[in-house]
C-alpha cells in the first residue's frame, strides 16, 4: 500500500509529507520511502496560526477559515508529494496542525488539529486517516508522542538501551523498559522558545536560529536556567504531554522579569538551548540510556546537538538519518504507519508509552473518490519495522 504520512509541527512552520510503500509480512512492517516533499506554510497563513494559539484569542469564523485553509494546504502538498514520488497513492494520513493540547495536570483532556480531511481527500483522490490523537486520549492517554510506536518498531529493537528523541517545537522521547515494552513523553521545549525570542527580537524577520549561530555567539544566564527549571511540568513523572499553551514567550518573559538584569538576546537564546540539553540529558540518565537517536528540526543546530552530547554522556547521540532513515521524514513517516495500520484494524500506540488504559486503533477515516474499500483485517501484531 502506497501511503503519503502529511505532518505540520508546534513550529507550523511547514508540512513534510513522506511518500512510503508499505506492507505486512508476518510480525514485520516492510516500509520503503519513496521521497519527501516539504513546503513552507505561507507567511500570512502561519502569521494567522500564531495569532490563533493561546493565550490569544480567536473566533469561531477564524477556526472555521483556518480549518480550511490547512485542509486545502495539506491537500496540495500531499498531491505534489504524490506526483513527485511515485505517481500514486491508496491513503493519505494528514496530521493536522495543532492549535490546542488541552492538560490539566497530569491528565489530557482533549486535542484540536485543525486541517479538514475532506480538503485533502477531495484533492488527492483517496481515503484520508485524520484526527488521530483523540482515541489515545479517551482512554486515559496523552494522545502524545505517538511518534513512540514507530520508535518501538524501529528505533528500539537491537538488544541495546536506545532512546528516541525527537527535537520538534518540543522534546518527545520514546525508551525501552524492562519486558521489552516501551514509554514516551514530552520532555519540554526545544525548538519553540529560541522560535519565539528569535521571532521577537528580530521583529518578524527571522523565525529561527539558524545553524545555531545566535546561541553559539551567547553566554549560559546560569541564574536565568535555574529559574527556567523551576517550571513544575520538569518534575511530572512521564507520561505526560504539554505543547506552547505552556512553552511559549510570556513564559520566557516571566522568568527574565525577576532578573536583577538585561539579558541579551544572545544570551537568552543560549540559555534556553541549554535548557534542553540539561531537561534532556537528565531524563536519559534517569532511564540509562545507552545511546539517543535524535531527529527533528532541532538536528539541524550544531549548537543544541553539542550541548545534548555533553548532558547525555556517556551515552553518545547519533541521529536516525545513520539508520537510513533522513531526519526530516521521521514523523511524517511515523503518521503514514499509524494510518496503514488503523485501515488494516491494527492499534498505533504501544501499551502504556502514552499512559492509555489500553492501546487503540487511532483516527477517522475520510472516504476519497471510489467508494470505501479497506483492506482485510491484520491477523497478526506488528512487532518490528524493516527499511526496503
Amino acid at each position: 500500500m502506497r501511503v503519503i504520512g502529511a505532518m505540520s509541527g508546534t513550529s507550523y512552520d511547514a508540512v513534510d509529507a513522506a511518500v512510503v510503500d508499505l506492507d505486512l509480512a508476518g510480525d514485520e512492517v516492510r516500509a520503503r520511502l519513496l521521497g519527501v516533499h516539504s513546503e513552507p506554510i505561507p507567511d500570512p497563513l502561519r502569521r494567522r496560526i500564531a495569532a490563533a494559539l493561546p493565550p490569544a484569542r480567536t473566533t469561531v469564523e477564524e477556526v472555521c477559515h483556518l480549518d480550511t485553509e490547512i485542509g486545502q494546504l495539506v491537500g496540495e502538498v500531499a498531491a505534489r508529494a504524490r506526483d513527485r514520488h511515485g505517481g500514486s497513492a491508496d491513503l493519505v494520513v494528514s496530521h493536522g496542525q495543532t492549535v490546542y493540547h488541552w492538560v490539566e495536570g497530569h491528565q489530557a483532556r482533549g486535542t484540536l488539529q485543525l486541517g479538514s480531511p475532506a480538503w485533502v481527500a477531495e484533492r488527492v483522490g483517496v481515503p484520508v486517516v485524520s484526527d488521530l490523537r483523540t482515541r489515545d486520549i479517551t482512554r486515559g492517554g496523552q494522545g502524545a508522542p505517538l511518534a513512540s510506536l514507530f520508535d518501538a518498531l524501529f528505533v528500539l529493537p537491537g538488544g541495546r538501551a536506545r532512546a528516541a528523541l525527537n527535537l520538534g517545537g518540543i522534546a518527545n522521547l520514546t525508551v525501552s523498559q524492562p519486558g521489552g515494552s516501551a514509554l514516551a513523553w514530552d520532555v519540554g521545549p526545544a525548538n519553540a522558545l529560541v522560535d519565539a525570542v528569535v521571532h521577537a527580537s528580530t521583529g518578524g524577520a527571522e523565525s529561527m536560529d539558524v545553524d545555531g549561530v545566535r546561541g553559539a555567539r551567547g553566554t549560559v544566564d546560569e541564574e536565568l536556567l535555574e529559574n527556567l527549571l523551576s517550571e513544575p511540568y520538569y518534575a511530572l513523572a512521564p507520561p505526560k504531554s504539554t505543547g506552547k499553551e505552556l512553552f511559549r514567550l510570556d513564559h520566557v518573559h516571566a522568568n527574565v522579569n525577576g532578573l536583577p538584569r538585561r539579558v541579551s538576546d544572545d544570551d537568552l537564546v543560549a540559555t534556553l538551548v541549554e535548557l534542553t540539553a540539561v531537561t534532556v540529558g537528565h531524563a536519559v540518565r534517569a532511564y540509562l540510556v545507552d545511546e539517543v537517536i535524535a531527529s527533528g528540526g532541532g538536528t539541524r543546530n550544531p549548537m543544541l546537538m553539542s550541548r545534548l552530547a555533553a548532558h547525555c554522556a556517556p551515552a553518545p547521540v547519533r541521529t536516525i538519518d545513520e539508520l537510513g532513515v533522513p531526519s526530516q521524514a521521521k514523523e511524517a513517516m511515523a503518521f503514514a504507519l499509524l494510518g496503514f495500520l488503523t485501515v488494516h484494524g491494527l492499534a498505533g500506540t504501544v501499551p502504556g508509552a502514552t499512559g492509555a488504559r489500553t492501546t487503540s486503533v487511532l483516527g477517522s477515516i475520510t472516504p476519497g473518490a471510489a467508494p470505501l474499500r479497506l483492506p482485510p483485517p491484520a491477523t497478526e501484531v506488528p512487532r518490528r519495522l524493516v527499511l526496503r
